[in-house]
């Protein structure tokens, strides 16, 4: 079987086969705008990504992973209305954007570290390509793609016979819905390709330009970048599912005027997390971070498993009760793995491997294959042989089950105690006073496991 993924252009799962046969496979991700803290539902979206790479790598391929740095331009509202989120970061938190920018940069980065997450191989600014996205917007304003207004220059979308595709935007209608509010644009799907800057007003981030002082609007960034580093035409772009509408379809409809392509041959999305029923989102004041689960006593990598028993894209439900969940089979998981001991020359095992890249060539139906994990442990194979195979899947799932050691602390004497009489209880067959005891060390916060090598104590 062949790697299958689901291609939202295309609207269908269908056999991936890499454009440059001899090259790596071709990743672009869109990153975070770094005005404020990632919450864990954008979190979810770069863990999509993580495991989207890990299985291309997983199958074979080698893979050149991008992911840009919006730190300009995304205003606030996606469809270039509002004001400026760096600017309104800045005011925020009483720094200049930049200084803004670096923050949350190094704080995004600080997540993707706990959760295991890898690094691209190129990170892109978009204040670090400014002269790539003016010489973008040039090209398409040469080709007759673009219109002036008093507030910028912007992509004239009903050039573009095949714009909105990726949506499936019904174009008349939203045009027929569109407020009437919405400035000197001509349709309500054009789009801003450079901002000028206010009249009598020093933006802290502006630029010189063929068009005057400005900075350019939020969906050049990706077309311009994505080209410098992966080509004009490449395997994979992701993100996540409210992409679709505005910023990827934009996207799309800059690159096809410009360089005749649809940018990339995949366009793959991540579902969202809710919480009550509705997305995460910072605008709402009401969002989570990882470090609110750190601080709940929950190691990052319990999110990660979170994540993984829920497909891509299909949306996913946060709950303090499903993280607790998630936490103790994450602990279990843990226990046995280590409990296994040294895989030594051990082989994993074929039959369970075969069944695990199937899984992962489904449209990386990560849930079926931590299920079939849970199956290995239960499996009627040698101890060495289940440890290597389930190494072999942690290389996709990442959840660092080799590394992983109980944390160490002191057993209270009256613990070690109550464990001691309730192992002679046992060894007498007084069952009674030894399910008492049991229960007494439960009252204390601790659990006792009797295995091959005698009790156990673990703190609860």
């Amino acid at each position: 079987m062949a790697l299958r993924l689901f291609d939202t252009y295309a609207r269908e799962v269908r056999e991936f086969v890499p454009l440059n046969a001899d090259g790596p496979v071709g990743l672009y991700a869109c990153g975070p705008t770094v005005y404020h803290y990632a919450h864990i539902g954008n979190l979810r979206t770069y863990l999509f990504v993580d495991w989207l790479r890990r299985g291309l790598e997983y199958c074979g391929f080698d893979v050149n992973h991008v992911m840009n740095i919006t730190d300009v331009g995304h205003l606030t509202s996606d469809a270039d209305t509002g004001e400026d989120k760096m600017e309104l970061g800045a005011l925020r938190m009483g720094m200049d954007a930049w200084e803004v920018a670096r923050f949350f940069t190094d704080a995004f980065r600080t997540d993707l570290d706990a959760l295991n997450i890898a690094n691209p191989h190129t990170w892109c600014n978009a204040t670090d390509h400014i002269a790539e996205q003016i010489e973008f917007v040039s090209d398409l304003e040469a080709k007759g793609f673009t219109y002036r207004t008093s507030d910028g220059i912007y992509f004239d979308s009903r050039r573009l016979n095949s714009y909105g595709h990726l949506a499936r935007l019904n174009i008349e209608g939203l045009q027929a819905g569109a407020r009437v509010d919405q400035g000197e644009r001509r349709f309500v799907t054009d789009f801003a390709l450079w901002k000028f800057s206010p009249k009598d007003e020093q933006r802290q981030m502006e630029w010189h330009s063929p068009w005057g002082r400005g900075f350019p609007g939020w969906h050049i960034e990706c077309s311009a970048m994505s080209a410098k580093y992966l080509g004009d035409f490449f395997d994979i772009h992701c993100g996540g599912e409210d992409h679709i509408p505005i910023h990827h379809t934009n996207e799309i409809a800059q690159t096809e005027a410009s360089r005749g392509t649809r940018l990339a041959n995949f366009w793959m999305h991540g579902y969202f997390l809710q919480l009550d029923g509705e997305k995460m989102a910072k605008s709402s004041g009401d969002f989570l971070r990882l470090t609110s689960l750190i601080e709940a006593g929950h190691d990052p990598l319990v999110y990660r498993y979170f994540c993984l028993t829920a497909h891509y894209r299909s949306k996913l439900t946060f709950s303090w009760e499903s993280i607790e969940s998630a936490a103790t089979a994450l602990g279990r998981l843990r226990q046995t793995v280590r409990d296994w001991g040294d895989a030594g020359e051990a082989a994993p095992d074929p039959g369970f491997m075969e069944e695990f890249r199937t899984h992962v060539e489904n449209d990386l139906n990560l849930p079926r294959a931590l299920a079939l994990t849970w199956d290995l442990t239960r499996a009627d194979l040698p101890d060495p042989v289940r440890k290597a195979t389930v190494l072999a899947f942690d290389v996709v799932f990442g959840l660092e089950l080799a590394e992983w050691e109980p944390e160490t602390e002191a057993v209270p004497a009256e613990v070690l105690g109550l464990a001691a009489d309730r192992q002679a209880a046992r060894e007498s067959k007084d069952w009674a006073r030894a399910d008492a005891l049991r229960d007494a060390l439960a009252e204390l916060g601790w659990t006792v496991e009797d295995t091959r090598e005698g009790p156990r104590l673990l703190k609860t």
